[in-house]
């Protein structure tokens, strides 16, 4: 009953919403296959964590946050850039290492922040960021405000302590904070079942957080959930869970030869690729043209390419900026 009700609304959400959602995880899906390339090409250096497979979690779940929202999560964090509407040109460039990134130059692909955006960025230790959502949900709540957190984070940092401190207190506060687990089946190169031995709802309910588990593939469904949960925060009901089922077609990281999945397992998991499902529905349902979604994925294609000029074109960081942004000015 629960699923047909869930359903049912899914299938009111307005033809204009679903293209442009089309079109995020359009810019998203090329934006990191443009990473990746320009990685095995050396114009990338560090370490580079794509999202493929992944992006309603990230289109849908920030379709849903209010003007005052604010986002936060771990080092594969390109997609929630994009999606809270970051330039991919400074996106690129930050990426290259230049002085034209989103940070100067000086984070690199897992340190993304965009403060106009409310976007905390991307944290390269694991589970980093989950006690920051916690300290930025007490400020929100201490000006007595609307505005929430997203907080965003996979399946292993589940089993760390930041996780345990940071759900015990934000329930103790009733913090207006969504946590977002975004379950891709794997921590690193470990299936979440080898290394868990609680599911996420149930940790999340041993702090007395209301919990949902969604299907992550459905951009859809992502959106209806987050909605309703961020409604509850906003109600005074606390803070709100969400683990999201999904699955990202690459590995850890660019180094990650991927031998401890099959091809079978992979190749189930794109039956249900985001976009596909999409897709679906906009041509079968909303009456779509495929020369309409054509039409997009060509003005992504130009979007993807100067974001890779500009990047190029642009400087590297000076020397005499070296010890800039240390300090808070006053």
């Amino acid at each position: 009953m629960a699923k047909q009700v869930a359903q049912g609304r899914a299938k009111s959400i307005p033809k204009d919403l679903l293209m442009e959602w089309y079109r995020q995880m359009v810019l998203i899906r090329k934006f990191e296959q443009a990473c990746s390339e320009q990685y095995q090409l050396g114009k990338i250096g560090g370490f580079l964590h794509l999202y493929i497979g992944q992006e309603a979690v990230a289109v849908g779940s920030i379709a849903a946050r209010g003007e005052l929202d604010h986002v936060i999560t771990a080092y594969r964090d390109h997609a929630h850039a994009l999606a809270v509407g970051s330039d991919p040109n400074a996106l690129m460039a930050e990426l290259f290492g230049k002085a034209t990134g989103i940070s100067k130059g000086r984070g690199g692909s897992m340190h993304l922040a965009d403060v106009d955006r409310r976007y905390w960025g991307g944290y390269a230790v694991v589970g980093g960021h989950i006690p920051l959502a916690t300290g930025i949900a007490m400020g929100e709540q201490y000006r007595e405000t609307d505005g929430a957190v997203l907080c965003y984070m996979g399946d292993g940092s589940t089993n760390i302590g930041y996780f345990h401190e940071s759900l015990n207190l934000a329930s103790v506060w009733d913090l207006p904070v969504l946590w977002i687990v975004e379950n891709n089946q794997y921590g690193m190169g470990t299936a979440v079942n080898r290394a868990s031995a609680g599911t996420m709802l149930e940790k999340a309910k041993a702090y007395g957080l209301k919990g949902k588990q969604v299907d992550g593939m459905s951009v859809c469904d992502v959106y209806l959930a987050s909605k309703d949960a961020l409604n509850q925060i906003r109600k005074g009901k606390g803070p709100q869970f969400l683990e999201l089922i999904t699955y990202r077609y690459e590995g850890h990281s660019m180094g990650d030869p991927l031998r401890y999945r099959t091809k079978e397992e992979v190749a189930k998991w794109r039956e249900d690729d985001p976009l596909g499902v999409l897709e679906r529905r906009l041509i079968e349902v909303e009456k779509v043209s495929q020369e309409e979604l054509d039409t997009i994925d060509d003005h992504i294609d130009e979007v993807i390419a100067e974001s890779i000029k500009f990047a190029d074109d642009s400087p590297l960081p000076a020397f005499d900026t070296l010890f800039d942004n240390i300090f808070a000015e006053d």
